[in-house]
């Protein structure tokens, strides 16, 4: 094996938590190397840093977050973040991230719905 040995883990997005032992219903099982472990750390502390990043710059008036550049830190990291999980997770992991359906509405902005006019508004 040129990753090494893998071992379970369950992940809690909403906590930022990885776990040898299931803890929590809403947690996603994934089995990784020591190498990918390291990933995985790295990718939910890096959505950490960006959730916080994101929080503050909430709080500015006059400010959309719709072309926020930390509202767009988050989601990108918040999509590796799912994309990663569902290649590395057990097949029930794979099956409630396509059931979510989280990837596809993570990356559809939805700005050929109406009130939008021609696209994208330019608010940044």
């Amino acid at each position: 094996m040129p990753d090494g040995p893998k071992t379970s883990y369950f992940v809690s997005v909403n906590h930022g938590i990885i776990r040898d032992v299931p803890g929590d219903s809403n947690e996603f099982e994934v089995l990784l190397s020591k190498d990918e472990l390291t990933v995985l750390q790295d990718l939910l502390q890096n959505l950490g840093q960006e959730d916080n990043y994101a929080f503050r710059r909430a709080a500015v008036p006059y400010k959309s977050a719709d072309h926020d550049d930390a509202a767009e830190q988050f989601d990108d990291g918040t999509i590796r973040l799912y994309r990663y999980l569902h290649r590395v997770g057990s097949a029930k992991t794979q099956q409630t991230i396509e059931q979510l359906g989280v990837l596809s509405k993570l990356e559809n902005t939805g700005y050929e719905d109406k009130g939008y006019g021609d696209g994208s508004p330019t608010n940044k």
